[in-house]
């Protein structure tokens, strides 16, 4: 039998020994188990040898497959980290409520019910909370089950717990909104604190926090990703008959089997792995290569406006235009300005909402070849809107030898966008206000890079020909270009 006082002073810098120590490993329920599973012992390793290191937060992803014993590694967490720290501290949220009341915390009762009960009768686990039976701490040591919400994101921007131990559990973390992620980030800065945050989950998603952990945030995260085949208690013959059903080398295999991450997701209109191709090419265009504007006005508080420029396939050359907080008429101060230097042979811009001024002003300042784009406009046979008429245009330049500037923001735009079929089926993106009910941003950047594709422009003229005028795009119907041009 284990009491506190040992639990205090042997576990609680490893979790390893704490789980081999207070579950009765081969015996009742748990006869056909001699302890974790060799990707759990790694995971455990891992926290023990940070906690000892201590050098600031100890940051865990792991990406698996299905029926790996995900939920039994958060529990045994969970009630280590609690369990062997006094007035440690934590919260613990999942993609969904449900899957955080019937899987999550379902589990972690199942594991405090097996714990020696020398040990857990000093603590209380009730539908939503575990904590101390010392009415002095129950306030004070504690991990509480809390359903994450955009609107209301206090219980994550509170984590504090200065001098002692914090706890973080992220469950099926690929569904995790960004905004959550973010509040999260300021529990790590108290000082001489365990701070350990864990996410896991089945990698759904090719984009968003729990895959940036294991792409451009990776020096923050120890990340894992284990493959179903390869511990001992998954259903080998369903993932079997999986595998024979779509490939081992399918979406499909990937998130449910492997443990990894999709091409992309299911509803994703541009892959991650175009996007990074377009990224690594060596830019250039030719000098007949039209120069296009696209104009993207903002529309709300947290939105940007955002001035691309394009030529051929070059959409590097020409450094990306943000800017935040400034008015319509300075915003087509600012294309002005630009046009005058650089001569466009188009200016696109979003004609919605505010972006109708800007236009309006443009054409007050003579500036030539501007053209106000409605993204809600009829599309074509295969596209519901202009808008996706335009994303489509733009995915091809990207699959053949577009080149993107090495631009985060800009990525994450391109990779966010969702898509699906209307009636008729034809290609409609996810609108702006479902991305960001998904706690993503508008992705002001990609669609001023989409506008550049909003109607066909002509090349430019030999240079003999741009002296004292130069070539201007008049049009007559948007819809027909003057001349053939191909921009891949």
């Amino acid at each position: 039998m284990l009491d506190l006082s040992a639990l205090l002073t042997e576990f609680s810098g490893d979790p390893l020994l704490f789980v081999r120590e207070a579950f009765p490993w081969g015996q009742g329920e748990l006869e056909p188990y001699s302890g974790p599973e060799d990707w759990q012992r790694e995971v455990l390793c891992d926290i023990r040898d940070g906690v000892l290191d201590l050098d600031g937060a100890i940051r865990i992803a792991v990406a698996s497959g299905h029926g790996i014993g995900k939920s039994a590694l958060v529990s045994w967490l969970i009630l280590w980290g609690i369990i062997t720290y006094p007035d440690a501290k934590g919260v613990v949220t999942a993609n969904t409520e449900a899957q955080l009341k019937t899987k999550t915390w379902s589990e972690l009762q199942k594991w405090f019910r097996l714990c020696d009960q020398a040990i857990t009768r000093y603590f209380k686990i009730t539908a939503t909370a575990l904590f101390s039976t010392d009415p002095k701490r129950e306030k004070t040591w504690r991990i509480d089950m809390i359903p994450w919400s955009i609107a209301n994101t206090e219980a994550f921007a509170g984590l504090h717990n200065q001098g002692k131990r914090i706890l973080i559990f992220f469950d099926e973390a690929s569904g995790i909104p960004k905004p959550i992620w973010e509040v999260t980030e300021g529990a790590l800065t108290d000082r001489d604190t365990q701070i350990l945050w864990i996410a896991f989950g089945n990698p759904t998603q090719n984009t968003g926090r729990f895959r940036e952990a294991f792409g451009r945030l990776k020096h923050r995260w120890i990340t894992r990703q284990v493959d179903s085949r390869s511990v001992s208690i998954s259903d080998k013959t369903q993932i079997g008959h999986w595998i024979d059903d779509y490939g081992l080398q399918s979406d499909f295999v990937k998130v449910r089997v492997l443990g990894q991450f999709p091409s992309a997701s299911s509803c994703q209109f541009i892959s991650g792995d175009t996007v990074e191709r377009a990224s690594r090419r060596q830019a250039s265009f030719g000098l007949s290569d039209p120069l296009i504007y696209g104009v993207d006005p903002a529309r709300f508080g947290d939105d940007q406006s955002v001035i691309y420029r394009r030529r051929g396939r070059d959409g590097r050359h020409y450094p990306m235009m943000k800017y935040r907080g400034i008015d319509t008429m300075e915003l087509a101060a600012r294309v002005a300005e630009l046009a005058r230097k650089d001569l466009p042979d188009a200016i696109f811009v979003d004609g919605g909402g505010v972006g109708g001024g800007v236009c309006d002003r443009l054409q007050q300042l003579l500036v030539p070849d501007v053209v106000e784009v409605n993204f809600g406009a009829r599309g074509d046979s295969d596209h519901a809107n202009m808008r996706a008429v335009m994303w489509g245009g733009m995915r091809a330049w990207l699959e053949h030898n577009g080149t993107l500037p090495d631009d985060q923001e800009l990525i994450d735009d391109l990779i966010s966008v969702e898509y699906g079929f209307t009636a008729d089926n034809k290609i409609q993106l996810e609108k702006k206000e479902a991305m960001k009910k998904r706690g993503l941003s508008s992705p002001d950047c990609g669609d001023a890079l989409a506008l550049t594709f909003a109607f066909p422009v002509g090349p430019r003229p030999k240079l003999k020909e741009t002296s004292p005028g130069r070539y201007h795009l008049h049009h007559h119907n948007h819809h027909q270009a003057q001349v053939d041009y191909e921009p891949f």
